[in-house]
């Protein structure tokens, strides 16, 4: 898992308990991303009481 600063693409995926890997096998996400992919799980509670992996 690569978490570190970048910019902002604006979209993300989800999944539960293994790293969601992109195209290239590499599971990433950036500050920016991350910042709106937790609050939208706070809002939507699609994952609600479970772990959850968002990456790229």
């Amino acid at each position: 898992m690569h978490f570190a600063p970048g910019e902002r693409t604006g979209s993300y995926r989800t999944g539960l308990d293994h790293p969601v890997a992109g195209a290239v096998g590499q599971a990433r996400i950036s500050y920016e991303d991350y910042a709106v992919a937790l609050p939208d799980e706070i809002e939507t509670h699609r994952h609600l009481n479970r772990r959850f992996i968002v990456s790229y």
